[in-house]
């Protein structure tokens, strides 16, 4: 649109219900100055004495983790607080010393290692926040630099006082006070979706004494002092004033513009900054970005702290003997170990010093056994969590074209919590919706118009099978291949291109259109270069109605003060002609009213009520004549809401000029009122006229889900994931979105609690702070205990719980939170609407530390943000506004669908894979460090290894780690398609079955079980006989050697058993890691004794030639794994869990047999309450019990 000022409307004509001040506001601005209202702004000279003293912060915004000053000490921390690292720092640092049995270099470099790998990919993650906040600072915005002087300028250089100019389609910088615009009465309109998800425009208008500040050079000797609240995090109040030219103006939320915010539809406006940086509203509803830590990785520390008890325990005992043979070893000059050499050592063995000897034995046993702890395990799950993202990220299921934007894991920390979710807490707007509302379907004169689909209608004609019968209608009411139109999805020939005037009922089609395209308060928007007409309203559903109206032949192209005007189709000419409809009242809509009328005068000098509204208000003010066809539209009522649509009534009246008259004056005596009782008084004249309606009909307009999001949701459900859906939006409109997502459903009972009743809302007019606090909170207590009752007095029912922002503000204290948690964890759907970003948050902080289960926040603005960071996982929704909610996010999707795939493939896939990859890194960690303890306890404890120095610290590094990270990135235990197909094996992660005690115990005790039988066989079978063709005993060196040949095939074996997907790669991994330890030994044998020791050509001379060698590592490993394939094929056979009747389906190529997998899923998959699923079952029983009854 062109620039220079627009002509002046007095909006306040609009929106009358809006004029006059509250007593509360006026209370509000007294407090300026106290405790709380003590900020101070010097407009336009924010450089003065006075301003730098008070010492604001400048606009610079970070979200980082880490600085230069903080990384090494607070990634030292993040690293050294998992309790194995710290207790191999605290081994490393003993190494040193003359207690260690190896050398220190082999003990602490894999610590360094493994810490400077995982620093360094936190350094990665890190780095990449801080450009997306350079790139946001660095952004440019237009300040006064003095002299009537505007130029550019980076946000973070801004400082409270400064005066900006924001240009169309631009962010604000700051958190502004608006001062002027480009229109006359200085207004501006404001998209809000980053602060509170709405896409529908606000409007804004500045103060009238300062609306005349249009040009740059008004500023030149612009002063003004503003004294306001200190910074807070309420988003939708504001008290402050503005002292100019020695005059004191009071400020509200009306003048205020926030960060974040855009301007849309509005030239320019010149605003002054009042908070800046981390002091704005939005920046005050974030909270800092925190070090989230997945639920097994916590359990893994606590499997640290129990082997570390049991490393503990058995260097106890072990020392106490070490110590009572110590003591024994000299008894009158005999030595009981003499290669000891008791009569001449230091201390280590000195039996005059044996309980000194034993508490030193004791801090080389800590070393010695700490090859129980797996020091590998951390790095390697680090390498196997980048990789899975890396899957994650290239998943071509999960690309959205149109957006060009493919799943993007942020962060690898937390892949495992995405098989383990138990709630999802989502925004609604941008999230569940596509940001668009459609026209669909309509019921005029008792017939329903209108064959387009909607998501619902269709995942419910997917899942019983059956063709849509509106989509094949639509393929012969397609005769036009007309563009997409937003906001209007409407199909039928009957109606379109002007032939509703072949209509039985033409007359009342027309009052019906032309009711849509009066009855509304959208501005019109006229493209001076395409002359194309759009509409600005005050909500998306307003916007479609006014959309449907034009393109069905009634356009509204002109709104003044006094009229509305109308392009209308003639039916009698066939002709468009104007006409003009004098503007006489708006009666606004508010959600205690549920409806909305105009009064005009037709060009025939008709006086008409046209009135729109919600059906559980319309229908009861019909009058007798008018009810002919309200049969037919609660029917077709009944049936949108069942497609998920959302539905208004359409009624009308005809108004005698004495009735009016009347009307007319007790309305404008009520809206000039200043008493607590205005508003009542206002609805009191709207009741006395708005009644005796004549029905037209209903309109269905589509809150347009995105794609798949129905199917998704019933997919989920059935996955056992309970469904939050927490949003900024009116509860009106949060109940719709529930209803076409299919968490909603007739027949559900609905638990509203709210504080909308009449005599809260009197104590709040009355201005009774204390009063009002104390009667809403006991309002709460009620509604919540009640609700518990409802729920406890009912078992088959369904129940949704609907909880406004109001409420939950005493909802959430301290003595309450646990009793709404205790009913919204019984309902099947929890909607809370009307949340503030840090309600989102808290909501989310209740369940999560609650119900100690795993909790997903979904959202895509950054009124989402502090609900993403409270949540075990935040997914951030990459739509086309903004990008708060991704940066703060863990993983980004392009669309809500895509969490299936997510959760229920690439999250049930990581969590099997990190819970096994673990169970057996603890096992094969105990199998080894157990043969090193059976070896000292055969040895009377003295401290020396079976296996030389580099062979122990390799075990973890290469011989054994590799198999176990292919496990971790490639295992799969069903194909996606057979994860999608039976959603319920999703609970296996939810319960933890496969990182459960039990399991991580059994683990434990095959390891257990595998150290014995490995070292007694190994030893029993070289103990007492030659080894080589001389004649010679095996020593030290032969037995470690040969054991440790065992336990490496036998680790390697146990993991190509217990693999269920094997590719090339875990191949050469598994078979690989064995044939390396080979090649070590010859390599590492062939190395001078003085590096080699007890290594030096021990394979090629002794090993290699020795038969009995081979015989005896083929024997232990096969003995050893017999115990395993027992307990799997009694286990598989008799007590099969869910990914064992699955597989066993693929094993038996029965996984196309409907029947055969209708058996398993019954098995599998548990009765749901919400989804498509349920409302297909729901609508069934209900089909059931009619024929039933019948009969009866």
């Amino acid at each position: 649109m062109a620039g220079g000022r627009r002509k002046k409307i007095h909006f306040s004509k609009f929106f009358s219900f809006n004029c006059g001040k509250s007593s509360l506001q006026d209370e509000q601005q007294n407090q300026i100055g106290g405790p709380g209202f003590s900020r101070v702004v010097f407009a336009n000279d924010p450089a003065c004495f006075e301003a730098t003293n008070l010492n604001y912060g400048l606009n610079y915004v970070s979200t980082t983790k880490y600085n230069l000053a903080t990384f090494l000490p607070k990634s030292l921390f993040e690293q050294f607080r998992r309790v194995a690292n710290f207790y191999f720092l605290v081994t490393g640092c003993l190494a040193f010393t003359p207690l260690a049995p190896y050398g220190a270099v082999s003990a602490i470099l894999p610590l360094i290692v493994v810490i400077g790998a995982t620093m360094a990919k936190e350094a990665v993650e890190d780095w990449r926040r801080f450009q997306q906040d350079t790139e946001m600072n660095n952004r440019k915005v237009k300040f006064h630099r003095g002299d009537g002087t505007f130029e550019r300028t980076e946000w973070k250089k801004l400082r409270v006082g400064d005066i900006v100019k924001v240009e169309k389609d631009e962010f604000f910088p700051a958190d502004l006070i608006l001062l002027s615009s480009n229109y006359e009465e200085a207004i501006c309109y404001v998209e809000t979706m980053n602060l509170d998800g709405e896409t529908n425009l606000k409007m804004k208008q500045a103060l009238e004494v300062t609306s005349n500040l249009h040009d740059d050079s008004s500023f030149q000797n612009f002063k003004a002092i503003i004294k306001c609240e200190d910074p807070n995090a309420n988003l939708y109040t504001f008290v402050g004033s503005m002292e100019y030219q020695d005059q004191p103006y009071p400020l509200s939320p009306q003048q205020i513009l926030l960060r974040d915010s855009k301007l849309r539809n509005t030239d320019y406006i010149y605003g002054v900054v009042i908070f800046t940086g981390h002091d704005t509203k939005v920046m005050q509803n974030a909270t800092d970005p925190p070090s989230k830590r997945s639920k097994i990785e916590r359990k893994m520390d606590k499997l640290i702290y129990l082997l570390l008890s049991f490393l503990v325990v058995i260097a106890t005992i072990g020392s106490i003997i070490f110590g009572i043979k110590t003591h024994e070893d000299l008894n009158n000059g005999k030595m009981k170990r003499w290669y000891l050499r008791p009569d001449d050592t230091k201390v280590f063995y000195d039996p005059k010093r044996a309980p000194l000897a034993a508490i030193l034995h004791f801090l080389t046993a800590l070393m010695l056994y700490s090859y129980f702890i797996p020091i590998s395990l951390y790095v390697s799950i680090e390498i196997v969590k980048v990789l899975q993202t890396i899957f994650i990220n290239q998943d071509i299921e999960m690309y959205h074209e149109e957006s060009d934007k493919p799943a993007h894991a942020r962060t690898s920390n937390l892949t495992e919590e995405l098989g383990q979710v138990d709630t999802i807490l989502s925004d609604k707007t941008g999230t569940l919706t596509m940001n668009s509302m459609e026209f669909i379907k309509c019921s005029i004169a008792g017939t329903a118009y209108g064959r387009g689909v909607t998501e619902v209608e269709r995942a419910m004609a997917k899942r019983k099978g059956v063709p849509l019968v509106s989509e094949e209608e639509n393929e012969e009411d397609n005769v036009v291949n007309r563009p997409a139109i937003k906001g209007f999805n409407f199909i039928d020939g009957r109606v379109m291109n002007g032939n509703w005037v072949n209509e039985p009922y033409s007359e009342v089609i027309q009052k019906f259109f032309r009711l849509l395209a009066i009855c509304h308060t959208a501005i019109p928007e006229v493209d001076e270069a395409s002359r194309q007409i759009t509409y600005e309203a005050e909500s998306p559903d307003e916007a479609a109605f006014v959309i449907a109206a034009r393109e069905l032949g009634f356009q509204f192209y002109q709104r003044t003060q006094t009229a509305i005007s109308l392009y209308e189709l003639d039916p009698l000419t066939g002709n468009t002609v104007e006409r003009q409809y004098k503007l006489l009242n708006i009666l606004e809509f508010s959600s205690a009213r549920k409806r909305m009328s105009v009064i005009v005068r037709s060009p025939e000098g008709k006086l008409l009520l046209l009135s729109k509204g919600a059906d559980s208000v319309m229908f009861e003010r019909l009058s007798n004549e008018g009810r002919e066809f309200e049969e037919k539209t609660k029917e077709h009522i009944n049936g949108y809401a069942d497609a998920g649509l959302r539905t208004l009534v359409l009624a009308y009246r005809e108004l005698d000029e004495e009735e009016y008259e009347r009307f007319e004056k007790e309305f404008t005596e009520a809206k000039n009122s200043v008493s607590a009782d205005r508003d009542e008084k206002i609805d009191a004249a709207t009741d006395k006229i708005e009644k005796d309606f004549i029905l037209l009909g209903a309109t269905a307009v589509e809150d347009k889900l995105q794609n798949g999001v129905p199917e998704c949701i019933d997919k989920l459900a059935q996955a056992g994931i309970k469904i939050w859906v927490l949003t900024g939006d009116k509860m009106e409109t949060a109940i719709n979105i529930g209803f076409a997502s299919s968490l909603l459903r007739q027949g559900m009972k609905q638990i509203i609690i709210t504080l909308e009743t009449p005599d809260l809302i009197l104590l709040e007019k009355q201005g009774n702070k204390d009063a009002l606090a104390k009667a809403s909170k006991e309002s709460i207590t009620l509604q919540i205990n009640e609700g518990n009752k409802l729920l406890g007095s009912s078992i088959s029912e369904s129940f949704a719980l609907i909880i406004d922002g109001k409420s939950l503000t005493y909802a959430l204290e301290d003595d309450l939170k646990n009793l709404l948690l205790q009913l919204a964890i019984r309902c099947a759907s929890v909607i809370c609407c009307r949340s503030s970003p840090k309600q989102k948050a808290l909501v989310t902080r209740l369940v999560k530390t609650n119900t100690r289960k795993v909790t997903l926040g979904i959202g895509d603005g950054a009124n989402d943000v502090g609900m993403l960071q409270e949540a075990d996982i935040g997914i951030g929704i990459s739509g086309a506004e903004g990008m708060q909610a991704v940066m703060a996010s863990d993983v980004a999707i392009a669309q809500f669908r895509y969490l299936e795939r997510l959760l229920l493939v690439h999250g049930h896939w990581c969590y099997r894979r990190i819970s096994s990859m673990i169970c057996y890194f603890f096992y094969k960690n105990i199998t080894f460090g157990l043969t090193i303890f059976l070896y000292e306890a055969y040895t009377t404890f003295s401290g020396q290894p079976v296996y030389e120095d580099w062979s122990l610290s390799l075990y973890n590094v290469f011989f054994t780690s590799l198999p176990v990270v292919a496990l971790g990135v490639f295992d799969q235990d069903v194909s996606a398609r057979f994860c999608l197909k039976f959603p319920m094996l999703y609970q296996e992660g939810v319960q933890n079955l496969l990182f459960s005690w039990r399991r991580i115990i059994a683990w434990m005790f095959n390891g257990v079980i595998s150290a014995i039988m490995i070292f007694f066989f190994t030893t029993s079978i070289y103990e007492h006989q030659a080894f080589r063709k001389g004649g010679e005993v095996v020593d030290r060196s032969i037995l470690g050697a040969a054991m440790y040949t065992s336990v490496v095939w036998v680790v390697n074996c146990q993991m190509a058993v217990s693999v269920s997907y094997f590719t090339l790669i875990q191949h050469i991994f598994i078979w690989g890691g064995i044939a390396l330890w080979y090649i070590f030994l010859l390599i590492y044998g062939a190395i001078n004794p003085i590096i080699s020791t007890i290594a030096y050509q021990v394979f090629v001379e002794t090993l290699a030639p020795t038969p009995s060698f081979w015989i005896t590592t083929l024997f232990v490993v096969i003995s050893t794994l017999i115990p395993y394939f027992m307990f799997t094929a009694i286990q598989t056979r008799f007590f099969p869990m869910y990914h064992n009747m699955i597989q066993w389906i693929r094993f038996d190529g029965k996984g196309d047999d409907p029947e055969y997998c209708q058996v398993v899923r019954q098995r599998s998959v548990r009765p749901t309450t919400v989804g498509v699923s349920a409302r297909l079952d729901a609508k069934v029983s209900q089909i059931t019990r009619k024929v039933h009854h019948a009969a009866q």
